[in-house]
């Protein structure tokens, strides 16, 4: 299938309230001008170097919308907040409050996920349940910032069925906090994430295919396929 068929393949496929976050990281700027031909508006990048020449590329583009879906490292905080309008994976409150104070900086507000993990996963950040719950009354009094959702990944070695309990979970612990989405369910579970309540669908080789560019072993660069 092209690019075009897959994409419309997988637009028809949503459900009402889901969005397809097309992740484009590895993949260059002419590709994703052609999806936004065909009307996608948001995407996801995970390294801010990679991402920037893309962004200036495509500046001309002005319905483009950035998600910022890696791990986040306090020395891009910066870069990341002047170019980017989400952020899912804002895994301490240390980071949080860093952004908080650099978006004031920089007179901007950006929307931003708080990553959770449900099960525990070296390889991976995030607020446990319990760590968000201590963290939230700090959490929702920063500025300059929007608490919109949360964002979670499955660990590697989970069903199916697994999975889509995982994302449940999620669901409902955003459910308890008033936060209206839910950033979860990549390439290999996107229909268990969708049915479970993701509001977000951070897709990238089941619309790109292979990446284009050359794979970057940075920690940034973990956070969506």
């Amino acid at each position: 299938m092209t690019l075009s068929a897959r994409w419309h393949d997988l637009v028809d496929r949503l459900a009402d309230g889901v969005h397809l976050l097309a992740v484009s990281k590895g993949h260059p700027a002419t590709l994703i001008r052609q999806l936004a031909e065909l009307g996608q508006q948001d995407f996801g990048e995970s390294r801010l170097q990679e991402a920037l020449p893309k962004l200036e590329d495509l500046a001309d583009l002005k319905g483009l919308r950035w998600h910022f879906i890696g791990r986040l490292q306090a020395n891009k905080v910066r870069g990341v907040v002047r170019s980017f309008a989400v952020i899912h994976s804002v895994d301490s409150l240390a980071l949080a409050e860093r952004i908080a104070r650099i978006a004031a900086e920089e007179q901007c507000c950006p929307q931003v996920m708080l990553q959770v993990k449900f099960r525990d996963d070296p390889s991976k950040g995030g607020f446990s349940q319990e760590q968000l719950k201590q963290a939230w009354p700090d959490l929702i009094q920063l500025s300059h910032l929007q608490l919109i959702g949360l964002m979670t990944m499955a660990p590697i070695g989970l069903s199916l069925e697994q999975r889509q309990e995982l994302f449940r979970q999620c669901r409902e612990l955003a459910d308890q906090l008033g936060l209206p989405d839910c950033s979860m369910g990549m390439s290999g579970d996107w229909l268990e994430a969708m049915h479970a309540g993701a509001t977000w669908l951070r897709l990238g080789s089941i619309l790109f295919g292979a990446r284009s560019m050359a794979k970057s072993s940075s920690v940034d660069d973990i956070n969506a396929v």
